[in-house]
């Protein structure tokens, strides 16, 4: 229970979200509107709820005498069926030589949403409120954060056949599942899909991490599960449209095209030249960045709203938004050093393909991308509860600063030469522009593959990078053991 130093130091102070004061020992709706509030602490922070009687708005005592009826009356709010789930709460008398102070103190609940005569209330800031139908499904969504996520319940409508099997036991399996277990795993499909959190094998359902992952067609299942891109020729969305395109499909087969459209579609350069025989490219937007933000829009979304992904261009600024505020440990104060899942099944999947890292690194790795390239931070607006947004300044110039490595910068002098050996591997000179330049610094295959944005290991290591070692451009970081699992590639400053 408070202390008498702490309750003086709660009248002191104005009133918050955590505090309400009275003078009324009469008014029992607004009591238990309080305690019911309290209970549900719609911002999360896990601090007890203070209703005190005897007390003005401003801290002053008013010269209540505090009776055991009065106590009783008060306490009794707990168990009389009016809030539920029932409250944690407890009830304490503070004598003062001013008089008395009542003080209910009142814990968060576990079971939100906590309702009074069956309404939700909650407080924002000093007001008391009914609770939004988004507020409430905030409240929902928390109650349940303890227990199964989304991503891991059943998609009830779904069976196995609307799911791409084949591309989890090709593409995904073998990445998730360490080889040897996987050859000696005889067990039906569902069940191993189940171990991964594919299947729900009581409902006999793919879950709804399988159908966002692996869907043949999630929309009509997961209606909100698409990323709108718009390019507007202004600063605001009154402007008119340039470029508009919707990303509709399983995650497994819409990332790579995400991650080419980045490239070819937002991320433009230009040539500047800073000598007489050198020049460089100005960037608008690090490519890398702007796919670590996509991705943690897919990975941290609320998949139970109906409302895509947006990313729109303007003239000046990118902007990401996706449905869903921080969830469970994450908060305001502490963003980004506290980090939490509400989609951990597919937030496991996106780092086992290779495009996430999960170790709470992708905010100040897009910071370190973009003051690198002459952007301005990124700006995180996270006190809200339906949405997340980050808006994603232009580079300073208008242009951004130089990306990655040149040609010459990885050794190849000659774009004919370049040409010659883009034409006998069959693949095109961008491409190996590409994997050159972001193995300036050492990669594994898997993150090479997913800068380039492709799935098959066997596929892309037969068509890309062993033909890139055979022409002495790319080189083992382990040579004596190339099949090594910590093998990793890095560019060779040579010409071809």
């Amino acid at each position: 229970m408070i202390t008498r130093e702490e309750l003086l130091g709660l009248l002191a102070s104005t009133e918050t979200y955590r505090i309400e004061r009275t003078i009324s020992t009469t008014n029992m709706d607004k009591f238990c509107e309080a305690i019911c509030a309290f209970s549900n602490d719609l911002p999360n922070s896990r601090k007890n709820g203070y209703l005190i009687l005897g007390a003005y708005d401003d801290g002053t005592i008013s010269g209540l005498k505090v009776d055991d009826a009065l106590m009783k009356k008060i306490a009794a709010i707990r168990s009389d069926g009016n809030i539920l789930p029932i409250p944690v709460m407890s009830v304490e008398r503070f004598d003062f030589p001013e008089g008395d102070l009542l003080v209910a103190e009142v814990t968060p609940s576990f079971q939100p949403p906590v309702r009074y005569r069956g309404r939700t209330f909650v407080r924002i800031g000093p007001r008391r409120d009914i609770a939004t139908e988004d507020e409430e499904r905030i409240l929902i969504e928390r109650r349940t954060s303890a227990a199964a996520t989304f991503d891991v319940l059943p998609c009830m409508r779904a069976s196995l056949s609307d799911i791409h099997v084949d591309k989890i036991m090709e593409g995904y399996l073998p990445k998730a599942i360490d080889a040897d277990i996987l050859a000696d795993d005889d067990r039906p499909i569902k069940e191993q899909l189940a171990s991964i959190g594919l299947f729900d094998l009581e409902s006999d359902r793919p879950t709804n991490a399988a159908m966002i992952l692996f869907g043949k067609n999630p929309f009509p299942f997961i209606p909100g599960h698409y990323l709108q891109f718009v390019q507007f020729d202004g600063d605001d969305n009154g402007s008119e449209i340039l470029n508009e395109r919707a990303f509709r499909g399983c995650l497994f087969d819409v990332l790579p095209q995400i991650n080419t459209f980045v490239d070819y579609t937002i991320v433009k350069s230009r040539p500047v030249p800073i000598s007489t025989l050198q020049e460089k490219q100005l960037i608008n937007y690090p490519a890398d960045a702007v796919r670590e933000l996509i991705l943690n829009a897919y990975m941290h979304r609320d998949y139970q709203s109906n409302t895509p992904i947006r990313l729109y261009q303007y003239r000046d600024r990118l902007e990401i938004m996706n449905a869903g505020g921080l969830y469970g440990k994450a908060r305001p104060e502490n963003f980004p050093n506290a980090n939490d899942y509400r989609n951990p099944v597919i937030a496991g999947a996106l780092k086992i393909l290779g495009y996430v890292n999960m170790f709470n690194r992708g905010i100040p790795r897009v910071k370190n991308l973009m003051r690198a390239n002459g952007n301005p931070d990124p700006v995180f607006v996270v006190d809200q509860i339906t949405h997340f947004n980050v808006i994603v300044p232009q580079s300073h110039d208008a242009s951004g600063t130089k990306s990655g490595p040149s040609r010459d910068q990885v050794g190849i002098k000659s774009v004919s030469s370049l040409q010659d050996l883009a034409d006998k591997i069959k693949v095109s000179v961008n491409e190996i522009d590409k994997i050159l330049g972001y193995c300036q610094k050492e990669h594994s295959m898997n993150e090479i593959m997913a800068y380039l944005g492709y799935a098959s290991r066997t596929k892309f290591s037969r068509k890309y990078v062993k033909p890139l070692i055979d022409a002495g451009l790319l080189v083992l970081t382990i040579p004596d053991k190339p099949n090594s699992r910590l093998q990793k590639y890095r560019t060779r400053n040579t010409d071809v």
